[in-house]
């Protein structure tokens, strides 16, 4: 019985190398505990052996383009600020003072030229050093000798992404990404800005929600206005370290869906994104998707830009990325879409999702960020000011859109029934492969393997 999904032939337009499937790891059939879901002891795990551990994504460096220029990043118990050095490079640093521990970074992003703390007034410098301690004299001269600086963290940029990690000896970015990173390098996230920015907070533990992202077998049940415009064949390749690519077929019916041919809304829309008048459009939706194919190459060729670089599926379709531990990027020639699934910091049945649109403005008629990412038709994509991070709590509508909408109502259902006694743990298909391959290297960093 052939189980395995992988004979789909999922691309159209001309061969690319990029298209190429990996070679899969052997991640074998076994079924996790279910208990990762929801033990306090497994996340107190997950923080020291994985978290603490690992290179994390902490921000866009657009979002700190001048010296002096800050963000603050915050993951479970902790909080990171992140600073652009006079000599053009990134530092990172704990967002906390080394008198009595106050934070000294309170606002999601920021410039100075140093960092006072707000309960005594040490100050910093954007290097971290601690450049005064207010009532100097009154400190017996032993105390001093212990560190006054700012504790610094691991921090490299990657194609416009900025990571940090707390393990001194955490291996290089680069080595950690793999091949993702070359692949990132081809979208050019570093002349993108962010234009829209969420949280919200989900009633579930952050592995459900990177378990929902990291496969589309769900969209029939949960989201079944996507069959209309999304093919759930899809291709899935797995990459050390835990990293993941899948690409998700767009502007073609899922063969899921009776009307194959019929250009709908959903489409039309897609086609509007490539510069195509859908009312002038005489193909049907089964040729939609090599035609958008076609009109970005006339477009990129038209205004110069670059698109050559690309394949044709990453012309028309979502290239999805997984960062292990606790991040996605969908990744568009035009725009990029960044998942970040946040531990609670206490309650291991909370997480905050994230997302992040980052944009590359061009003077180009009708070029925007792909509909279907839901951004604001009244949202700046000039880059000229940076939209204001809305953070929804629990329980309150996230308004994420729709399909995000439907996923933030349907995670707290699949929470409360892993503490069931009736489930036994996952049992994942061949479709599911990179909810497995993220477990298993979970597993790895769990188990002290890594």
């Amino acid at each position: 019985m052939n189980f395995d999904f992988r004979n789909w032939d999922i691309h159209v337009g001309d061969p690319h190398p990029f298209n190429a499937e990996r070679p899969r790891p052997d991640n074998g059939t076994h079924r996790p505990d279910p208990s990762r879901f929801f033990t306090p002891e497994y996340w107190t795990e997950e923080w020291d052996k994985v978290f603490t551990k690992t290179w994390l994504l902490a921000g866009v460096e657009s979002d700190i383009p001048e010296e002096g220029d800050w963000l603050r990043f915050e993951i479970g118990p902790e909080s990171f600020v992140v600073v652009r050095q006079a000599d053009g490079g990134v530092r990172a640093f704990y967002n906390v003072c080394p008198h009595r521990g106050s934070q000294i970074a309170l606002a999601d992003f920021g410039s100075a030229n140093s960092f006072v703390c707000p309960f005594h007034s040490w100050k910093f410098d954007i290097d971290g050093t601690n450049t005064h301690i207010t009532d100097r004299e009154t400190f017996h001269p032993d105390v001093l000798c212990h560190k006054t600086d700012l504790t610094e963290v691991r921090c490299e940029v990657s194609s416009g992404l900025v990571f940090i990690s707390m393990n001194d000896d955490v291996m290089p970015l680069a080595e950690y990404l793999g091949e993702v990173a070359e692949h990132l390098a081809l979208y050019e996230i570093q002349d993108m800005v962010v234009v829209q920015h969420k949280k919200s907070d989900w009633a579930a533990n952050w592995k459900g929600g990177v378990d929902a992202f990291y496969e589309i077998y769900h969209l029939h049940a949960v989201h079944p206005q996507t069959q209309a415009v999304m093919d759930d064949r899809t291709q899935i390749d797995l990459f050390p370290n835990g990293m993941s690519r899948q690409f998700v077929p767009f502007a073609q019916p899922s063969p899921r869906f009776p009307d194959q041919e019929t250009v709908n809304l959903g489409i039309q829309m897609m086609l509007a994104d490539a510069g195509i008048d859908p009312e002038t459009f005489t193909g049907t939706a089964q040729e939609s998707r090599a035609a958008i194919q076609k009109a970005k190459r006339a477009r990129s060729d038209k205004y110069g830009l670059g698109y050559e670089r690309f394949s044709d599926t990453q012309l028309s379709d979502s290239t999805i990325y997984g960062l292990f531990p606790n991040i996605q990027i969908g990744c568009h020639p035009e725009a990029v879409f960044i998942h970040r699934f946040l531990p609670d910091a206490d309650d291991p049945k909370r997480f905050t999702y994230e997302t992040i649109i980052l944009f590359k403005p061009e003077d180009i008629p009708g070029h925007r960020p792909p509909a279907w990412m839901g951004l604001s038709p009244d949202a700046d994509i000039t880059g000229m000011t940076r939209p204001d991070i809305v953070h929804t709590g629990l329980g309150e509508p996230p308004e994420l859109g729709e399909v995000l909408d439907q996923d933030s109502e349907l995670l707290p259902i699949v929470q409360k029934g892993a503490r069931s006694r009736g489930f036994a743990g996952p049992l994942w298909s061949e479709q599911e492969a990179r909810l497995r391959h993220f477990h298993v290297e979970l597993d790895r960093y769990i188990n002290g393997e890594k």
